[in-house]
């Protein structure tokens, strides 16, 4: 069984245009990152509030949109386009998923996603990056 990684963007990226993977600058993200590598999946990719699904290695310019700010529909509507580009690239149905994101990027997703985990699910951004930091230094 395939394994994709999917880390949800942050609100902290560069001021200019980037590799998605260098874009977003925050503490939470490069450690989402860094343990997602060490996860060794078949993909690793961004749940992006603008873009949809984000290869590490496409080039975006930053921007100013999230989840959090969309209504009930937007983000039904975000979620139906990135099933679409996730079914672009793996069998959803073959893959297992493992959700580094929050809530709302998830929310809609995993209805339709029968193999995903969540293994920072519950925990405050404090207590991730406690988690990430134990994780990678296990």
């Amino acid at each position: 069984m395939n394994r994709i990684v999917l880390i949800s963007c942050v609100s902290q990226k560069l001021p200019q245009k980037a590799k998605a993977k260098d874009l977003y600058t925050s503490t939470l993200f490069k450690l989402n990152l860094k343990y997602a590598k060490t996860l060794q999946p078949d993909g690793i990719y961004i749940l992006s509030a603008k873009y949809g699904l984000l290869n590490l290695e496409q080039e975006i310019e930053p921007y100013e949109k999230t989840l959090n700010k969309m209504s009930k529909s937007e983000a039904e509507q975000w979620a139906c386009d990135v099933l679409e580009q996730i079914k672009g690239i793996c069998s959803v149905d073959e893959t297992e998923f493992v959700f580094l994101a929050g809530e709302k990027y998830r929310k809609y997703l995993l209805p339709h996603i029968e193999n995903a985990e969540i293994p920072l699910k519950g925990l405050r951004i404090g207590e991730q990056l406690q988690e990430l930091n134990k994780r990678l230094t296990a």
